[in-house]
């Protein structure tokens, strides 16, 4: 395999692309059949709404369930990223639990990397509450763009010429 160089202009082609995929909405990123994107989510701001879950033990069964697997530990990182676009059905404890159980009865016709499904005897709805109660505690850690010194090197470095 031969070493490959990439100018200035090729290294900025590559770190804009990665900025714009690391800037894309969650909802478009990967996890459909054939490369397809996911529908766009409708998102709303932060929820406000009620809480009436424990957050403590919500943790432990946000651990438990293994929904950091494709959520992250805060909800910003990994494939179903949710901060700080929050879905609709993020936006209260009962159109969480109605999307949980809305789910509960699709059996797919082939396997999907689409979220498993949770019935009242797989998760009922205590356990449900309190995971929502977690997930209320995340909030967006991420600085913009322009706030990223090392990125800032970096483009920096790519404007100017290249000289092998």
């Amino acid at each position: 395999m031969k070493n490959v160089r990439i100018g200035a202009l090729g290294l900025a082609v590559v770190l804009a692309a990665a900025l714009a995929a690391a800037q894309a909405p969650a909802a478009g990123r990967g996890g459909r059949a054939g490369g397809a994107p996911a529908p766009a989510a409708t998102t709303v701001t932060a929820p406000t709404s009620p809480v009436t879950g424990n957050a403590v033990t919500g943790k432990k069964l946000y651990y438990d369930y293994a929904c950091y697997s494709c959520h992250g530990f805060n909800g910003e990182t990994g494939a179903r990223a949710f901060v700080p676009k929050w879905p609709a059905n993020l936006a209260t404890e009962s159109s969480f639990i109605a999307f949980l159980r809305g789910r509960a009865n699709l059996a797919p016709s082939q396997p999907s990397t689409g979220m498993p499904n949770y019935a009242a005897d797989t998760l009922n709805d205590k356990q449900a509450k309190d995971i929502y109660a977690y997930i209320r505690t995340f909030k967006s850690n991420a600085p913009p763009a322009d706030k990223i010194p090392t990125l800032n090197q970096i483009l920096a470095g790519a404007q100017r010429p290249y000289k092998p």
